[in-house]
């Protein structure tokens, strides 16, 4: 790293540390130079990519935008912050381990619909009724049919067990 003082090309570094919960690395640096020395913080640069429109046009993923979205669906829903968060970090996995530039709105919108059918099935019909454009009440009702048809996980594994196999004797 070139010195901001005197410019010179190598600085060495005197000391490392964790900064900003793990997230950064802080480094005390000197320049053999002139003696100055300066901090400098490094952090892993993660590019997610941007999302394709239906019209075709790109536009960079925004996670306020994606986070406002979920949290409209959920309006006066039992659903805590932290499984928003959790939601969308999910999501936001997805997108960088995808390893495309483009990513259709499309499929960023069915992995949104993916998680609010896990958070909340009202959540799940709101965010479908605006995203998939339902014109009248059928639309609604086939979305439910759809939905009630479709085994939901998350009440799986909150049900008990009507036979124990583990306390056969």
């Amino acid at each position: 790293m070139h010195c901001p003082f005197c410019a010179a090309d190598a600085t060495r570094v005197v000391d490392s540390r964790l900064a900003a919960e793990g997230s950064q690395v802080r480094r005390r640096r000197e320049c053999p130079s002139c003696g100055a020395r300066f901090t400098t913080f490094e952090s892993a640069e993660l590019v997610l990519p941007r999302i394709v429109k239906n019209d075709g046009t790109p536009e960079p993923f925004d996670e306020a935008k994606l986070k406002r979205g979920i949290t409209r669906a959920l309006y006066k829903r039992p659903v805590s912050a932290e499984a928003v968060d959790t939601a969308v970090n999910r999501i936001m996995h997805r997108l960088r381990t995808e390893g495309e530039r483009d990513v259709p709105s499309r499929k960023l919108g069915n992995w949104v619909m993916e998680e609010l059918r896990e958070l909340d099935q009202v959540a799940y019909v709101r965010f479908a009724s605006v995203y998939r454009r339902f014109e009248d009440v059928n639309a609604f009702r086939e979305e439910i049919e759809r939905l009630e048809a479709t085994p939901d996980r998350s009440a799986a594994r909150r049900q008990l067990k009507l036979i124990d196999n583990g306390s056969e004797s």
